[in-house]
């Protein structure tokens, strides 16, 4: 007979809560690009990923604070319509790289309807790619034009989206 622990200790991930490996493995199974979305207090980063069996790898990359860099938003990039904006520039950049569809991974955020993980959910959606989503966790068009914050804020959205949709039709 065999002597030791009965116990099971589970992965560090795991106990920590990062990781509910449940979800990540039926994303796996689904053999699609995961559009990861993480959010942070100033910032929120959409990836398309791949999964490999030595790795995943990071096919597109994009960041709220593109925005301030490079197309000069002057607001939070914490902000609704900065989610938006940089999941239609993340959707933008998938395009060019031949990416047409994807499945979204959140972690273990918690589904809100309406919250900044479904504004970068819209945006990937506006910008072409094929991401299945119920149409009511999506936020209204208000909230993703930042009529909730600002009067001034909607201007400036829609100048950047057309940027944003400009640069993708020059190349």
């Amino acid at each position: 007979m065999k002597a030791g622990p009965r116990y099971h200790v589970k992965p560090r991930r795991q106990r920590l809560g990062r990781t509910d490996y449940r979800r990540r493995l039926s994303l796996l199974r689904s053999r699609k690009t995961r559009i990861v979305v993480r959010k942070s207090i100033k910032n929120t980063r959409v990836q398309f990923v791949e999964y490999y069996q030595t790795g995943d790898k990071i096919l597109v990359y994009a960041i709220s604070d593109e925005l301030v860099k490079q197309y000069h938003w002057k607001y939070s990039a914490a902000t609704t319509p900065a989610a938006y904006l940089t999941g239609l520039l993340a959707g933008i950049k998938a395009k060019e790289q031949g990416i047409t569809e994807g499945v979204l991974d959140i972690g273990r955020y918690n589904p809100t309807k309406g919250s900044k993980l479904f504004a970068v959910v819209k945006g990937v959606i506006d910008a072409g790619i094929n991401c299945p989503c119920d149409e009511k966790m999506l936020p209204s068009e208000d909230r993703l034009l930042g009529k909730h914050l600002n009067k001034d804020i909607e201007h400036h959205v829609l100048d950047i989206k057309q940027k944003i949709m400009g640069a993708a039709k020059n190349d």
